[in-house]
């Protein structure tokens, strides 16, 4: 039992940083900000998905991806197909020329439904696509790469251009999938209107107890063997294959980890905001969603929560503030973090907690023979 707590908890440690947190977004947040903030919280916890997701990748098993912002797309429109379908009935699209299809489908001349739109009417299905399509991608990828040794920099390159392939693509598409405008006007989810603050509330808080649920799985999975040979291959990748184990499946089981949190993050965005585009998909965002990782500590589960929390809550009030200037003020965030901390806040903390360690422990041990030796008692003096 203790050891089964260990591993999913992490320690005392593990606990108390899992319910600080849980504090943190299902309390004092809620509790604190209105609900056009909220809501705005909750799109950014959306990309904390893709930000543990790196954890895992990036900064246990030592690949940078920069194509995250494929998977957490495949995610959003799979989740939005079936809204758009949802809100596509009959009833609700008759002055279409052709009634019961998406409504960019009969702007762009389409008289039936696409074969690969039509699975998409069931809930069931569009759960398991959101999940299973962008590992299916990521296992694909993966395999084609990491078979023949592709690594470092080159799976970088490869993965930024399946980016812009995808998002050039969606772009491409207008009549199948929405092309530059996306999927929009999405309202309901089996007939519950997912626009109303109510609706908003329920989302967020289901999106904090998803997130916390892949912060224990994640936990999991690193303080056991996956974990383990995860962190030998980062640092010590020949070694790890002179041992006899997979190194290439081990890393295709990382990024299909990975591309399945991300999905889920995708459609959890699509469901709190109401639409999915190519400019989520492309080079840009994925890069972004690196940038979050890094800035809370790529090594670091909590760490990157908070710093995909930070640099979105900056790049709102920078965007408000100083509309010309907020692209600068990113940058500059990130090159500070890099430069002077290059283990993220999570590095900060971990050196402020060393640094002042001692200190505690000498205050706390002086404090001991203090009250040893009733001095304090007496009012004598040392």
């Amino acid at each position: 039992m203790k050891n089964v707590y260990t591993r999913v908890f992490g320690g005392k440690s593990g606990l108390i940083s899992l319910g600080l947190m849980a504090v943190f977004l299902m309390v004092v947040l809620p509790g604190s900000l209105s609900i056009f903030r909220l809501n705005l919280v909750g799109k950014y916890l959306t990309y904390a998905f893709v930000a543990l997701g790196l954890v895992m990748l990036w900064g246990k098993a030592g690949v940078l991806s920069l194509g995250q912002g494929v998977f957490f797309g495949l995610g959003g429109y799979c989740m939005a197909m079936f809204l758009k379908l949802e809100a596509s009935d009959p009833i609700s699209t008759k002055i279409q020329s052709t009634p019961g299809i998406p409504d960019f489908m009969d702007w762009n001349q389409l008289t039936h439904l696409p074969a690969f739109w039509v699975p998409f009417k069931s809930l069931p299905f569009s759960l398991i696509a959101v999940l299973v399509l962008p590992a299916l991608v990521a296992f694909i990828v993966g395999t084609a790469m990491f078979k023949r040794r592709v690594g470092g920099v080159y799976f970088a390159v490869i993965t930024q251009a399946l980016a812009l392939i995808l998002s050039l693509g969606i772009d491409s598409r207008q009549g199948y999938t929405g092309g530059r405008n996306g999927i929009t006007d999405l309202k309901t989810l089996h007939g519950w209107d997912i626009r109303t603050h109510h609706a908003q509330y329920v989302l967020y808080f289901v999106t904090c107890v998803l997130l916390l649920g892949c912060i224990l799985l994640s936990q999991w999975l690193l303080s056991g063997k996956t974990g383990k040979i995860l962190l030998a291959m980062r640092d010590r990748e020949d070694r790890v294959r002179f041992s006899g184990y997979d190194v290439s499946m081990f890393k295709v089981a990382a990024f299909c980890f990975a591309a399945a949190m991300a999905g889920m993050g995708g459609a959890l965005f699509v469901l709190q905001v109401g639409f999915i585009s190519p400019s989520l998909v492309g080079i840009v965002p994925s890069i972004e969603m690196v940038i979050f990782c890094a800035v809370g500590g790529r090594t670091s589960l909590y760490g990157a929560i908070y710093g995909t929390l930070l640099v979105n809550a900056g790049k709102s009030l920078f965007s408000e503030t100083f509309p010309q200037l907020w692209l600068f003020a990113m940058g500059g965030l990130f090159i500070a973090v890099v430069v002077l901390f290059p283990n993220g806040l999570a590095g900060l903390w971990d050196l402020i907690r060393k640094n002042t360690g001692p200190i505690i422990e000498k205050w706390r041990q002086g404090k001991a023979s203090l009250a040893l030796d009733g001095s304090a008692v007496k009012g004598e003096k040392l």
